[in-house]
């Protein structure tokens, strides 16, 4: 298959509202050894699934065995994250990418079209479509297919369109593509994104320790955070993208769009009257709540844990009473009191 062919695959593509699009062999993955390094000094935290995952990141075929190549595409954040108007939780600090429906559904709804339609125009070739869920290593698929570079946020960064963009393949049976030079780095000698770390989680350049992230422990973790981090989570209720909004790459595409999410969020009485609705509401009705959402992935009892930290950092003291009752709680008690100590 020649360049013209692939030429007019990212054409067809771009029609679809993806905004890049690049292609690469399957293998050659040139992060595994730093994957490797990374999970063996217990980098990921409880996060074990991604031990588990390894061999299918080493190699994809185990995922589509007729596979030989990546077509990688990107899809902005802005102008709006699908679904945003309807967001349950707009006065508290959300992580920009959540603040919408759950780009794992429309996203992934998307890319099914894209596979669809060129399966019509290659019967013969196999197309599967894949978001971070999937166990492949994506950044490092985007980097190879030229779609940006690895910044020291650890987050893929490309001149004209910043980070702030959802990632997504075509694992494929195609073949025959141009090379594509991967992108230089422009980070230079920046360090905004490790210095903004309000957890210090950017050990170093490039390398993240999940146990120290913001985003770990009020997404992924499974238990409450430890005591010398609480004070440092910086009022999130789910997620945290500093190490992104304070990119200057990011600030000349964005500018002023991003304020909102670098400074804390505003006191008042939405956002006590969100965190109450979260406090008082069953996890099952939260859970229903959050479903389209990507909060869903921290569930009710999640949110709720969030929610103590969040009041309490924020110094919201109308909200001892709903505090008080998780004092007694089997998994939210410990939280619950140290919250209290930090509003009396």
């Amino acid at each position: 298959m020649g360049h013209p062919i692939m030429a007019q695959i990212a054409d067809q593509i771009k029609a679809m509202g993806f905004q890049q699009v690049g292609w690469t062999p399957l293998r050659g993955a040139v992060s595994l050894p730093q994957y490797r390094s990374w999970l063996d000094q217990g980098l990921h935290g409880d996060m074990a699934y991604l031990q588990e995952h390894l061999p299918q990141k080493v190699d994809p075929t185990q995922l589509v065995p007729r596979a030989q190549s990546a077509l990688v595409v990107s899809c902005d954040y802005f102008p709006e994250v699908p679904g945003k108007k309807d967001f349950p939780f707009k006065a508290n600090r959300v992580a920009l990418y959540a603040q919408g429906e759950d780009y794992h559904h429309w996203f992934k709804d998307r890319l099914t079209e894209l596979c669809q339609s060129l399966a019509t125009a290659f019967p013969d070739e196999v197309f599967w479509p894949a978001t971070d869920s999937a166990p492949i290593l994506e950044r490092d698929l985007a980097y190879r297919a030229g779609l940006g570079w690895v910044g020291k946020n650890t987050c893929l960064i490309q001149r004209q369109q910043g980070s702030l963009f959802f990632i997504g393949e075509v694992l494929t049976s195609l073949s025959d593509y141009p090379t594509l030079t991967p992108s230089a780095d422009y980070c230079g000698t920046c360090r905004r994104c490790i210095d903004a770390c309000p957890t210090q989680a950017l050990t170093q350049e490039r390398e993240l320790d999940a146990r120290l992230c913001i985003s770990y422990w009020t997404i992924e973790a499974k238990t409450n955070p430890p005591v010398a981090l609480r004070d440092k989570m910086d009022g999130w209720l789910f997620g945290c993208d500093l190490c992104q909004t304070v990119c200057p790459w990011n600030e000349k595409v964005f500018g002023h769009q991003l304020r909102n999410s670098i400074s804390p969020p505003e006191l008042g009485p939405e956002l006590e009257s969100e965190l109450r609705q979260i406090l008082t509401t069953s996890n099952k009705q939260l859970d229903r709540l959050l479903k389209p959402t990507a909060l869903a992935r921290a569930g009710g009892r999640g949110l709720k844990r969030n929610a103590l930290l969040v009041a309490a950092h924020l110094g919201l003291k109308n909200l001892i009473p709903e505090i008080t009752g998780f004092v007694d709680h089997p998994k939210l008690g410990e939280l619950a009191q140290w919250s209290l100590s930090r509003l009396r």
